[in-house]
C-alpha cells in the first residue's frame, strides 16, 4: 500500500521548471532530457476539475501505474528511469510535495493521440453503438446491450483535448494520416496486446477493465515508448467482476462513482465544477483504494 501523503490539489516547486499542469498531473523539466511528474489528489470529472481533491489518490494512481509499468515492461519500453523523485527537488518542503506521488521519466515527444482500447460496450462507446452501430468506423453485431463483452477487443483511439475541451473519438484512417500507418499499425497492435495481458491479470483478482487508455512517446531515435499513466482508475473502467452483469452500467473502483452523482446535479459540465460532499469524497478514496488493494495486495507478490 502506498504510505499516507498530505493532500495536495497543486505544487509549489520552484527549484525546477514547471512546464504545465494537466487534469491531475504537474509536470516539471529535470535537465533536459528528464521530466517531473506529481500526481497530485485534483479530481477531473468531464474534464472539468473540482474543486475537491481527494485523499490519497496521487499516491494510489502513482502505485497502481508503477505496479503496470513493472508488469508490462516485457511488452514495450516505458518512461521510467528509477531516479527517486526526493534527489531532484530542493529541501524538505518540496520533499514531502513530491513524496509517494511523483516520478521521474524520460523525457519524450507524445504522439497526438490516445490510444484506447475497449473490450466492453459502455460510455461514449455505447452512445456510438446506438447511434450508428459502430464504434470509431468499427461495425459491430447488432442487439449487443449495454456493458456486453464485445466479441474481441477493438481499438478506438480519440484526439487529445486541450484543457476544458472534450476528447474526440477518430477512426484509424486519423490516426495513419497523424502519426504515418507503420507507426498506427505498432500503436494498434501494443495497445490491444498490453489491454488484454492486463485484463486477463485483472480478471483473476476479481476486476474487469472494461476499458482503459494508454499514451504513447517516441525518443530521438523512433523508438516507441509507453508514458503518461497507465491502466489506472483514471484511465480506466475497472468494474467488481462480481457485480457486473449485462444491460446495467456497473458499479466500478474509479471515478464513475463521482460522474453518476454528478449526473444527479443542475451542472452544465463547465468549470467551476461543483462541490462535493463528504461521503461522496470519502467513497471516491475508498474505490481507489480498493482497485490498488485488489491489484497489487498480497496475491500479486
Amino acid at each position: 500500500m502506498p504510505q499516507a501523503t498530505p493532500l495536495l490539489f497543486e505544487s509549489s516547486i520552484k527549484s525546477l521548471p514547471l512546464l504545465g499542469r494537466g487534469k491531475v498531473r504537474d509536470i516539471y523539466a529535470v535537465g533536459e532530457d528528464k521530466l517531473l511528474i506529481i500526481t497530485t489528489d485534483r479530481l477531473s470529472a468531464f474534464d472539468v476539475i473540482l474543486p475537491d481533491p481527494i485523499p490519497g489518490k496521487g499516491a494510489v494512481l502513482t502505485a497502481v501505474a508503477a505496479f503496470w509499468f513493472g508488469k508490462l515492461a516485457h511488452v514495450i519500453p516505458n518512461q521510467l528511469t528509477g531516479i527517486d523523485p526526493e534527489t531532484v527537488v530542493s529541501g524538505a518542503e518540496e520533499q514531502a510535495q513530491v513524496r509517494g506521488r511523483s516520478l521521474v521519466v524520460k523525457r519524450l515527444k507524445p504522439l497526438p493521440i490516445e490510444a484506447v482500447a475497449r473490450g466492453y460496450l459502455i460510455g461514449s462507446g455505447w452512445k456510438d453503438y446506438q447511434a450508428t452501430g459502430a464504434v470509431c468506423g468499427i461495425a459491430l453485431p447488432s442487439g449487443l446491450q449495454m456493458a456486453q463483452q464485445l466479441p474481441e477487443p477493438i481499438f478506438t483511439p480519440a484526439t487529445k483535448a486541450e484543457m476544458g475541451d472534450h476528447d474526440e473519438n477518430i477512426d484509424y484512417a486519423k490516426v495513419e494520416a497523424l502519426i504515418g500507418a507503420a507507426l498506427a499499425k505498432t500503436v494498434k497492435d501494443v495497445t490491444l496486446r498490453l489491454y488484454r495481458e492486463a485484463a486477463a491479470f485483472a480478471r483473476v483478482v476479481g476486476i474487469i477493465i472494461a476499458d482503459t487508455k494508454f499514451e504513447f512517446g517516441l525518443d530521438g531515435e523512433g523508438r516507441l515508448y509507453l508514458i503518461d499513466e497507465v491502466l489506472t482508475p483514471d484511465s480506466s473502467r475497472f468494474w467488481p467482476a462480481d457485480k457486473y452483469q449485462v444491460g446495467i452500467s456497473p458499479p466500478s473502483f474509479d471515478k464513475q462513482f463521482v460522474r453518476d452523482y454528478l449526473e444527479t446535479l443542475d451542472w452544465n459540465k463547465q468549470a467551476p465544477g461543483p462541490k462535493l460532499p463528504r461521503d461522496i469524497i470519502d467513497k471516491t478514496a475508498a474505490n481507489y483504494l480498493e482497485a490498488l488493494s485488489r491489484l497489487a495486495g498480497p496475491q500479486t507478490n
